[in-house]
């Protein structure tokens, strides 16, 4: 457990550090979009899609460090889509880890063009790393653009806005929450071992171990909008059952959400099982991501 834990934080730290430099809030005219970005950005988080990137770079071989400019991409990415899902055209919450959600603090166009800001500035972050070849990057860039768009995440909150308000079945949900949620999670691990040069069938397993623990994750976001309270998640609790939105939850119930989630697990772990990916860490994290309070 500790050693997880000083790993876990060597990550952490690491993508935070490489984070605050990625946007400084220089003296222009377009001051007030880069400090709204900053305060998305910075503004808290379990960075697990950057910590993924080191660690599955590591294990494949390479430097952590080298990975931190596609480590910091993803976060920019994933921060832009928060900020576009508090809006109110979208599910209007008016919190985000603890704080004023970006639109309360900088109006609601701001925020807009704040989350356009990160997404575009992802990429222009993910070209800078100097330490991966060519070849690699470009490919790492096109698995990022797929994770983020309409065949992704984008794709997956699209799926969400349309049937708000509506009754969906199982298969639905697990496409909705595998592009929504689980998109960027397995790109995450994706680009970790592909930065390092890993073969094909060790990225495939990267994949199927990060899809697991992916919808695992969701699935324990549904069980704690309903089963936490705002001060613990630092964001709106049952807005899930305001928004009449289908979850595990409403389709489950608790219980059994939470066996799914577990089964998930094992499968994630069973997935690295025999490969250069099949750690302690990696078997503790998604213990971790499935036992989570908040």
């Amino acid at each position: 457990m500790e050693q997880y834990k000083e790993t876990f934080e060597r990550y952490y730290q690491a993508v935070e550090r490489a984070l605050a430099q990625v946007l400084p809030a220089e003296d222009c005219p377009q001051k007030t979009v880069l400090d709204a970005m900053n305060y998305s950005l910075m503004g808290g988080g379990k960075r697990i899609r950057g910590v993924l990137v080191l660690a599955f770079h590591e294990l494949c071989g390479g430097k952590a460090e080298d990975a931190l400019p596609f480590a910091c991409a993803i976060e920019m990415v994933h921060a832009y889509s928060l900020i576009h899902d508090d809006l109110p055209c979208m599910d209007d919450d008016d919190m985000r880890r603890g704080r004023p959600s970006c639109h309360i603090r900088y109006g609601e166009a701001m925020a807009l063009l704040a989350g356009d800001g990160l997404l575009t500035h992802a990429f222009e972050t993910a070209l800078k790393g100097e330490r991966i070849t060519p070849a690699l990057t470009l490919r790492a860039v096109k698995e990022l653009a797929q994770a983020a768009g309409a065949y992704g995440m984008l794709g997956g909150q699209v799926i969400d806005v349309e049937h708000e308000g509506q009754a969906i079945d199982a298969q639905l949900l697990d496409t909705l929450d595998l592009l929504k949620t689980g998109a960027m999670i397995r790109v995450s691990a994706r680009i970790g071992c592909i930065a390092a040069g890993a073969e094909e069938a060790v990225i495939s397993r990267a994949d199927r171990y990060a899809r697991d623990i992916g919808l695992a994750f969701q699935i324990v976001d549904d069980i704690l909008d309903v089963t936490s309270t705002t001060e613990r998640l630092g964001k709106p609790v049952h807005s899930d059952e305001e928004n009449q939105k289908t979850t595990y939850v409403t389709l489950y119930g608790v219980e059994r959400s939470r066996e799914i989630a577990r089964q998930l697990k094992d499968d994630a772990c069973a997935a690295i099982e025999g490969t250069v990916l099949d750690s302690p860490f990696l078997r503790r994290l998604a213990e971790a991501l499935t036992d989570r309070e908040f």
